[in-house]
C-alpha cells in the first residue's frame, strides 16, 4: 500500500523549510500552507475532502498521512481533524515547537512538540528515524541553517546564512500564494535548493546574498532574458491566462479576469489584456480592496471604476475602491465577494 501524504505547513522560512524537506523524501505528497488563525482550519478542512476525493478515485490502495508541521492547533481543532482523520480513515502527525500548543500536545497522542528546535529540524529528525531518509546528512547543513535562525541561535556559525535565508523567503512575494499557491510554493523551495547548493562555500552568505537576484530571475525565466520585472510579469500573465476560466468575472456582458493581489498592474494587466483578445478588462483587487483596471479599447474602464467603485481614470487604465470589502485566504471567496458587488453596483 502507497502513503499518500498531505503535507500542511506554515508560511515563513522554517514552514517551507519542512515542506522542502518532505517533498525530497516522499514521492507521493501534495503540499498545503497557512498563516495562523481561521486559514488552518479552512486548509485542513480542503485536505480532508482531498484525501476523502482520492480514495474514491483510487480506492483503498492508498494509505493517506496528514502531516502538519509548525502550526500549533488548539484543542477544540485538535478534537476536530483527530475525529475527521478516523471518519476517512487516514494517519495523523503534527510536529512542532511553539509552546502555545502545550495543552493540545499533552493531550493527542499524533502532537509532537519539542520547543527546543525548530519545526524544520524537528521534520528533519523524524523522516530520519521514520523513513531512513537522508542517511548521507546531504540536507544537514540548511537544516542547521534554518534552526540556528528560527530560534535564533546567534552564536551558531550558520546563523548569517540562516538570516539572509529568512529574508529571502520573506521577500518572496513575486507570486501570490492565495491565488497561485503551488506555484508559489514551487518558487519558494527552489529558492531553498539555491541555498543548499551554496552553504559550504566560502563567505556563503554574502554569496547567497550577492546570487538572490539571479536566483529568482533563472526560476522566471522562459525563453528570452529580460529584466526580472518583465520576466515575473510575463510568468503571471501566464499562469493568468492558463487559469482563466477559474479567474472569469463580468460586469455588464462584458468578461474579465481577476486577480488577487498581483500587482504591477500596469506591465501584467496589459500584457493580459494582448494575450487574451477575448477579454474585455482585467481587474486586480488588493487585500484592503483596492482595485486596478486595464482594457484595450474594448471596454472603458473608466466609467466601470467610477459606477463600481467611486473611482477613475483613464478608458484603459482606471481604479478605485470597494465599499464594504471582506478579503479572504480563499480565492474563490474573492472572485465571488467582487462578482457580487459588480452586480449590484451595475444594476
Amino acid at each position: 500500500m502507497q502513503q499518500h501524504i498531505y503535507h500542511l505547513s506554515h508560511i515563513d522560512l522554517d514552514g517551507y523549510g519542512c515542506q522542502y524537506l518532505s517533498t525530497k523524501c516522499f514521492d507521493k505528497i501534495e503540499c498545503y500552507n497557512a498563516n495562523y488563525g481561521p486559514e488552518v482550519t479552512a486548509r485542513l478542512e480542503e485536505i480532508v475532502k482531498k484525501v476523502e476525493q482520492d480514495k474514491f478515485i483510487h480506492g483503498e490502495k492508498m494509505e493517506p498521512l496528514i502531516l502538519i508541521t509548525d502550526l500549533n492547533l488548539t484543542t477544540k481543532e485538535g478534537n476536530w481533524i483527530e475525529k475527521e482523520v478516523i471518519r476517512i480513515g487516514a494517519k495523523l502527525q503534527l510536529l512542532d515547537h511553539h509552546a502555545t500548543g502545550k495543552s493540545a500536545a499533552e493531550r493527542f497522542a499524533w502532537y509532537k512538540l519539542d520547543t527546543t528546535k525548530c519545526a524544520t529540524l524537528i521534520t528533519y529528525e523524524w523522516l530520519q528515524q521514520h523513513y531512513g531518509f537522508d542517511k548521507s546528512n546531504e540536507y544537514a547543513q540548511i537544516v542547521k541553517a534554518i534552526n540556528a535562525i528560527d530560534i535564533w541561535l546567534s552564536d551558531d556559525p550558520l546563523f548569517e546564512y540562516g538570516k539572509v535565508m529568512l529574508g529571502m523567503i520573506s521577500g518572496a512575494r513575486e507570486i501570490n500564494r492565495i491565488l497561485f499557491p503551488a506555484e508559489d510554493r514551487a518558487f519558494k523551495l527552489s529558492l531553498i535548493e539555491a541555498a543548499k547548493e551554496r552553504i559550504h562555500i566560502e563567505n556563503a552568505p554574502i554569496v547567497l546574498d550577492d546570487d538572490l537576484h539571479q536566483i529568482k530571475k533563472s526560476f522566471f525565466k522562459q525563453q528570452q532574458n529580460n529584466t526580472k520585472d518583465n520576466l515575473v510579469a510575463f510568468f503571471v500573465t501566464d499562469l493568468l491566462t492558463k487559469d482563466r476560466q477559474r479567474l472569469t468575472i463580468h460586469y455588464k456582458g462584458y468578461k474579465g479576469i481577476l486577480g488577487y493581489n498581483v500587482g504591477n498592474t500596469s506591465i501584467i494587466g496589459n500584457t493580459c489584456m494582448v494575450n487574451n483578445p477575448d477579454y474585455d478588462f482585467y481587474m486586480d483587487v488588493n487585500f484592503r480592496g483596492n482595485f486596478s483596471l486595464r482594457s484595450n479599447n474594448r471596454l472603458d474602464v473608466s466609467k466601470m471604476a467610477a459606477e463600481i467603485g467611486n473611482g477613475g481614470g483613464h478608458p484603459n487604465a482606471s481604479g478605485g475602491k470597494i465599499e464594504g470589502y471582506k478579503d479572504s485566504f480563499v480565492y474563490a471567496d474573492v472572485r465571488k465577494f467582487v462578482q457580487n458587488y459588480i452586480d449590484q453596483k451595475s444594476q
